[in-house]
């Protein structure tokens, strides 16, 4: 897989949930802080995204809002509207309903693990707006049709897989519109580091063999650099030196193995470069704070706790 790709598997918990939502002027709603991301589109009509800190934004037709982090927002059709609670004004989009005057949208969640958030996702702003433009991103635009048409209305064969599959490929299309949008001569962190032919190179290298026993000089091989380029530059953009991130990678994957499989720690270790299942367990709790063992069971108590929700 791809860093990106890989960063939010890494990040994401659960089946995400999405509707299709009608609201009629005068009106303002507020979404309490979640556990998680949350995203707009807007259909039909126009709103104003109200964020916890800063100036409201203006969203017209086709624009995206996407809030990777989720700490609470209001949208209304007026910066100064008073908000109310979503759920009391929210309601399904019907087939029938007059455009005129009404703000149709998507809204919709996913569960993140925010406690260990990808630094590539770490630095994204608040709110990621994504405005509408002629010819850009028409696979972001594809998969907004085709979730809304999902939504629609109705019952419709395989749509319990369908709309979580095309959840999941808007989220990666949002980023990736994102990212895409970054000047190249204003590109700086992780928007420069996928930019940057050596060090995507390796970090590609680690994200796809993880278990390699790596070394600088290794991964500079890779990048095609000088050992001393290729650990300045790495260094420079991803914010860490090759080996710490590395580290931190392993970590990572070794968390979601234990949280999503029934594998052995030896074979949980060994996927992520120890030899030794005891210097693996003495990493991951200097990292998670947890021996292997318990964070897998605590994993497993938070996902029954886990309430589900429905579009």
């Amino acid at each position: 897989m791809d860093v990106l790709s890989d960063a939010i598997t890494a990040m994401r918990l659960g089946r995400p949930h999405s509707s299709r939502t009608l609201l009629e002027p005068p009106w303002g709603v507020r979404f309490d802080p979640q556990p998680g991301a949350g995203f707009h589109v807007i259909l039909k009509g126009g709103c104003w995204l109200i964020p916890p800190a800063g100036d409201p934004i203006h969203l017209g037709v086709g624009d995206v809002a996407f809030l990777p982090r989720e700490l609470g927002h209001g949208l209304a059709d007026a910066p100064d509207r008073p908000l109310a609670d979503a759920r009391s004004l929210l309601r399904p989009a019907g087939a029938d309903d007059p455009p005129a005057g009404r703000t149709e949208m998507l809204c919709g969640a996913y569960r993140l693990d925010q406690s260990r958030v990808h630094p590539l996702l770490a630095e994204l702003p608040d709110v990621v707006h994504i405005p509408a433009r002629i010819g850009r991103h028409p696979s972001l635009r594809g998969a907004i049709e085709l979730l809304g048409r999902e939504l629609d209305g109705g019952t419709r064969h395989g749509g319990d897989a369908a709309l979580p599959a095309l959840l999941e490929v808007l989220l990666l299309y949002m980023l990736r519109a994102w990212y895409e949008d970054r000047p190249a001569d204003e590109a700086t962190g992780w928007a420069a580091a996928l930019r940057d032919p050596a060090v995507a190179a390796a970090l590609r290298a680690v994200h796809d063999e993880p278990g390699r026993p790596w070394t600088v000089q290794s991964l500079a091989c890779r990048a095609d650099l000088s050992r001393a380029a290729f650990a300045r530059r790495f260094t420079a953009t991803v914010g860490a030196p090759p080996l710490t991130y590395l580290t931190w990678w392993r970590m990572t994957v070794a968390a979601r193995l234990l949280r999503d499989t029934d594998l052995p720690l030896r074979s949980v270790a060994e996927r992520v470069g120890y030899t030794s299942e005891f210097a693996f367990a003495k990493a991951f709790k200097r990292e998670f704070a947890k021996a292997p063992g318990r964070f897998r069971e605590a994993a497993a108590e938070d996902d029954h706790s886990w309430p589900v929700e429905s579009p």
